[in-house]
């Protein structure tokens, strides 16, 4: 049992958070109880269930992401991912409605593609790329942003609510091959060509700064109209975002000498001062809207 709640790998869902905080800011009404439940199916079950299922077919034994020693997998692996979504379905019918729970079951669907050795998305590095960018990213946005604003279909077709829905799911696509950059070897030796793979070590950097000034580019056109305390908010994006730029910029200077650099430490040490320092951006225009 204790193997099963480490694969979960529950902390690692503050990688994935900001989306959830990047909505709640933008929501137009907030409810703290449905904020808090819609909290809890991603970050409590739907989350874990994916990291738990894929790493039952990924059986993983070098380093992932937030694990730098993965334990060995079991079948009560596998049953506890179905039991989480299972869970996370019901309660989400239940809390917000046949909405929300039928985009836990598609996200729940296509994560399992990912790994699933029938399928395995993960062999393919364009589409893999893709899925992740796109269900991580503006299809959770959006998701929230319906059971936040208990909005219609038809409601989440307006153009407000799709470019912060892609900014999402860009600046997924830019982080996510950095995630598999210390993966080479063990991806090689799978079969799976991931996207960091396909695009090399330096490559991977390269392809990441330049999708980061999309994102900030996005963010600046998204922001420009929006005020805090007298700033514009693109200032404070720019102002929480420097120590993740900065570190980005060491880590690429030591890599290009030695790429043995790009190792898990150095990856899950930006992606833990991107995901803080992302979070915490967004927390701030949050509480400035809503406190």
């Amino acid at each position: 049992m204790k193997n099963v709640l480490i694969l979960l790998r529950i902390p690692f869902s503050l990688f994935l958070m900001p989306v959830y905080w990047f909505a709640l800011s933008q929501a137009p009404v907030f409810d703290w109880k449905l904020a808090l439940g819609v909290f809890v199916l991603l970050h409590g079950l739907i989350y874990p269930a994916s990291n738990a299922y894929n790493s039952y077919y990924d059986k993983d034994e070098s380093p992932i992401g937030g694990l730098e020693n993965p334990p060995p997998v079991s079948k009560a692996l596998y049953y506890t991912a179905w039991g989480l979504d299972l869970l996370a379905i019901i309660l989400a019918y239940w809390w917000s409605g046949w909405v929300l729970a039928l985009a836990l079951w598609i996200y729940s669907t296509v994560s399992k593609a990912y790994s699933n050795d029938k399928i395995r998305l993960k062999k393919y590095p364009i589409l893999s790329w893709l899925v992740v960018g796109i269900f991580q990213g503006g299809f959770v946005y959006l998701s929230i942003m319906q059971a936040l604003g208990n909005l219609s279909l038809t409601d989440l077709g307006q153009q407000q609510y799709w470019l912060p829905a892609l900014l999402s799911t860009l600046n997924l696509l830019g982080f996510y091959p950095m995630t598999q950059i210390y993966q080479h070897q063990e991806d090689a030796q799978r079969g799976d060509l991931t996207m960091s793979r396909l695009l090399g070590i330096r490559g991977t950097f390269v392809f990441t700064a330049l999708v980061f000034a999309l994102v900030s580019g996005g963010f600046y056109l998204f922001f420009q109209e929006k005020q805090l305390l007298g700033y514009p908010t693109f200032a404070w994006y720019v102002l929480f975002l420097s120590p993740v730029l900065l570190f980005f910029h060491v880590w690429l200077i030591k890599v290009w000498k030695n790429p043995a650099e790009a190792n898990f430490k150095n990856t899950m040490l930006l992606n833990m001062s991107g995901s803080i320092c992302l979070n915490l951006f967004f927390m701030f225009i949050f509480f400035e809207k809503n406190f």
